[in-house]
């Protein structure tokens, strides 16, 4: 269960409102770097969460955080918009203000919101879910949400750079300051679960893997020399979790060539990709049972 303060997170003031700076703001909203989708990430973690009630609450404290984010965001992205125009004529052109519909502005902020933020990034298109990870695995998501702050770090550190609103950077100190603490908080439960929880799932016994590739680093380049790989921390010495030695190996093809043989007349390909009859697919395939039966 939810409350609500009618107080923001952060005091944001806006002293020169900027309508494509309204627009860049609408990524660190609705982007895949954006306050969206980290506080869904880590609700739907918290809610599928399992084991240490410790871990749930961080993540639902975290959540609801995100919230007052996308607000003050939002509200940010209004107060850019308060002097920009709603409608394309010659006499606004040559405006700094005005000129922003022609030069760039967000057209959705002028036909779809009525000078408002919206749920979607800087190219207008709405955020749908597909960057969500919840795994049910504590340390991947853990990693997840590692990667999550750091582009939304990065994001926040060029949208700084890219204003001269002390307001707005003002906002986004605060925003990156809170970063700084969510990457933090996430390596701290890395820490806590020590070097034992790589390989993830640390759950699944190591003993049923192919010990031949499990700590190999694959050169894969035409001439199969190591060149700048060689001793490198991950091709020489201890893996990070202390269970194997990393070593190198030149990648070569340990398959077969694939052969699919004719297609089935019932698949509606060019005939000449069939031979017609049920019997030679029959065939075709005890072929292939046979050739993946000599490769083991």
């Amino acid at each position: 269960m939810y409350y609500t303060d009618k107080k923001l997170q952060w005091n944001v003031r806006v002293d020169k409102p900027n309508p494509l700076f309204a627009r860049m703001l609408q990524q660190a909203i609705g982007g895949v770097e954006g306050e969206i989708r980290v506080c869904m990430q880590y609700f739907f973690q918290a809610w599928g969460s399992r084991g240490p009630a410790k871990y749930r609450d961080m993540l639902l404290n975290t959540a609801t955080e995100e919230i007052a984010h996308i607000e003050f965001l939002s509200v940010a992205v209004a107060m850019n918009l308060e002097k920009a125009p709603v409608s394309i004529q010659e006499e606004i052109a040559a405006d700094p203000i005005a000129g922003a519909v022609l030069n760039g502005m967000d057209m959705r902020h002028i036909l779809s919101t009525g000078l408002s933020a919206y749920p979607g990034n800087s190219n207008g298109v709405p955020f749908n879910m597909s960057h969500i990870y919840a795994s049910g695995n504590l340390a991947a998501d853990m990693y997840c949400n590692v990667a999550a702050e750091a582009t939304g770090r990065t994001l926040a550190a060029r949208l700084y750079n890219a204003t001269d609103d002390p307001g707005m950077k003002e906002m986004l100190a605060f925003n990156i300051a809170r970063d700084t603490m969510h990457q933090e908080q996430w390596v701290a439960v890395l820490e806590e679960l020590g070097p034992s929880h790589l390989p993830i799932p640390n759950s699944f016994p190591q003993s049923k893997e192919n010990p031949d590739f499990n700590y190999s680093f694959l050169i894969t380049t035409t001439d199969g020399k190591p060149g700048d790989q060689a001793n490198q921390p991950w091709t020489s010495g201890q893996a990070p979790d202390g269970k194997g030695e990393f070593n190198v190996k030149i990648a070569e093809p340990l398959g077969y060539v694939p052969d699919l043989g004719f297609g089935r007349p019932d698949t509606f390909g060019q005939k000449e990709q069939s031979n017609g009859t049920a019997a030679g697919m029959v065939n075709h395939v005890k072929d292939v049972a046979q050739k993946l039966k000599n490769s083991f």
